[in-house]
């Protein structure tokens, strides 16, 4: 299993097929897993790269405060090791905040950016924001992670036909290391680079599911702020669309960056 170093911090990936690089982040609390059905699908087409961002799977778990920034300098700590073109670029949730920071900071390493369930911004907006955020960091201090990865489950994955993808929630979330899972959710909260979105050029797709956590209308919102971006809806989804819709994400995703790949032929 391949390894790389970033600042002391080792980090794990892997690579399959050939082609132009499509690198994938994962989500919070999870893996290299996240992709499990759209590796097998992309490799076919693409050099698809996934990476454990630090804290998190088989990379390295520093003691330390975590920012979105540093796992962003992860990212480009990979593509500099591996000596990558501008790569396309899928994040979910987490991980598309992450692909953001990487759009605002060094906008010229992306050939395209794929943001799954996710936004540019964790910020409290009203009362109810607030709310939530703190319901949140409250229980996750409080709660273990079996505890959590239950309610994780059935929230995820509510279906009765969906018993295995339940079965994977509970099974995986606990092998987190919890006081890195609460770093990265502590760098997550309060992070924000909206105010940036205009040096992302590169072509956008930002993919939602119609029941994620936040509302479409609010993916649109900041989706209208991008020079270059448009906006999916995949219906009878929830937060982990890319495992509870997988054939459609793939197909999604493997026609946006195809049209990209062909534009720049």
């Amino acid at each position: 299993m391949p390894y790389f170093d970033n600042d002391g911090c080792q980090l794990h990936y892997e690579e399959y097929g050939h082609g132009s690089p499509t690198l994938l982040v994962h989500g919070l609390g999870s893996s290299t897993r996240d992709w499990e059905y759209q590796i097998p699908v992309l490799s076919q087409h693409y050099r698809v790269i996934v990476l454990d961002i630090r804290g998190h799977g088989r990379s390295d778990k520093p003691r330390e405060a975590y920012r979105i920034a540093d796992f962003a300098e992860d990212v480009v700590a990979l593509i500099e090791h591996l000596h990558l073109p501008p790569v396309h670029l899928v994040g979910i949730s987490m991980g598309g905040m992450i692909g953001f920071q990487l759009g605002v900071d060094r906008p010229e390493l992306l050939r395209s950016l794929t943001i799954v369930n996710s936004g540019p911004e964790v910020k409290a907006k009203s009362a109810r924001d607030w709310l939530e955020i703190g319901k949140r960091w409250t229980l996750s201090r409080l709660l273990s992670l079996e505890t959590i990865a239950k309610a994780l489950g059935k929230l995820l994955f509510p279906k009765p036909e969906q018993a295995e993808l339940r079965r994977k929630i509970e099974e995986r979330w606990p092998q987190n290391d919890k006081r890195a899972y609460l770093a990265s959710l502590d760098a997550i909260i309060g992070w924000g680079v909206r105010e940036r979105l205009d040096r992302i050029t590169c072509p956008t797709l930002v993919i939602t599911a119609d029941h994620d956590y936040t509302p479409v209308e609010r993916k649109r919102e900041y989706v209208a702020e991008m020079p270059n971006a448009r906006l999916l809806v995949i219906e009878n989804s929830r937060h982990a669309t890319p495992l509870d819709q997988p054939e459609r994400f793939n197909n999604a995703l493997l026609a946006f960056i195809g049209e990209t790949a062909n534009k720049e032929n």
